[in-house]
């Protein structure tokens, strides 16, 4: 079984920091690409940021400069975010493309998403 399971958030005033991680366990193979969208109240998800294995990132425009995405570790994936803004206020999902082991020989891989994590700007 595998899953995908996120960490931090919280409520910061405006101008202020938050760390999110986020951590890919299970029968792993390898890990692919791990990413963090984001959920305002009656808006649609969007991309904030994401990094490759082999560590090339991309971040939403609104983001640059003060959000920063890491890979800790190849299961492992860190959201840095700086001078956060009431605007950044959503529900923060991480998201991994692993591959994994459906038993000792056999592989399979998709999509997985954690369960969100709140993060509150206020101002």
């Amino acid at each position: 079984q595998v899953q995908v399971e996120e960490s931090g958030g919280g409520t910061v005033q405006s101008g202020g920091s938050l760390r999110l991680t986020c951590t890919a366990s299970g029968t792993i193979f390898s890990v692919d690409d791990m990413g963090w969208y984001r959920q305002a109240p009656g808006k649609e998800r969007e991309l904030v940021a994401s990094i490759s294995r082999s560590l090339t990132a991309q971040y939403a425009d609104s983001v640059k400069g003060r959000f920063t995405i890491s890979r800790d570790n190849a299961k492992s994936v860190t959201l840095q975010m700086n001078n956060l803004k009431p605007e950044d206020t959503a529900v923060y999902y991480c998201t991994a493309h692993i591959n994994f082991y459906t038993d000792y020989t056999k592989l399979d891989w998709g999509d997985y998403w954690g369960q969100g994590t709140q993060v509150t700007v206020s101002s």
